[in-house]
């Protein structure tokens, strides 16, 4: 560490200033993977309970997991206590939007299915501006 110089402010020293805006990209967490899927939830869970706004944005085969029965059947750990259901659903009561990408849906989705209620759709470019945003931290799953 360099030593102070008279007269000038230290900032090498300085912690940067903490955000409040989480957005979270789930495309290589899949349902065919219930073990990776619960980490990004309950980093979720753990930024809400910090009082940040968190957003969960789903792509890929990853959007699967908002479809309405999906990950309700779904169990991270062999001893199934909590599906992934059970997480989605404590992460939603939060307050973490669940946002779906809008050719993710086209091309993982069926017609007849349906989406969780309260899931909205968000294209790629929605990401990408949160990762272009200083307000905004993001993590990629």
């Amino acid at each position: 560490m360099p030593p102070p110089i008279a007269g000038m402010c230290c900032t090498w020293n300085r912690k940067p200033a903490l955000t409040d805006k989480l957005a979270i990209l789930l495309w290589a967490a899949t349902p065919d993977q219930p073990a990776l899927c619960v980490t990004p939830l309950v980093h979720a869970l753990a930024a809400r309970a910090l009082d940040a706004e968190v957003e969960i944005h789903f792509a890929g085969p990853a959007v699967r997991l908002l479809v309405v029965g999906v990950a309700a059947k779904l169990f991270p750990t062999p001893s199934q206590e909590k599906s992934l259901g059970d997480f989605l659903d404590e992460v939603s009561a939060e307050g973490a939007s669940l946002l779906a990408c809008s050719m993710a849906t086209a091309a993982w989705v069926e017609p007849d299915e349906q989406l969780l209620p309260g899931c909205s759709a968000a294209g790629a470019t929605a990401f990408v501006a949160r990762t272009l945003d200083p307000a905004w931290r993001t993590l990629v799953y």
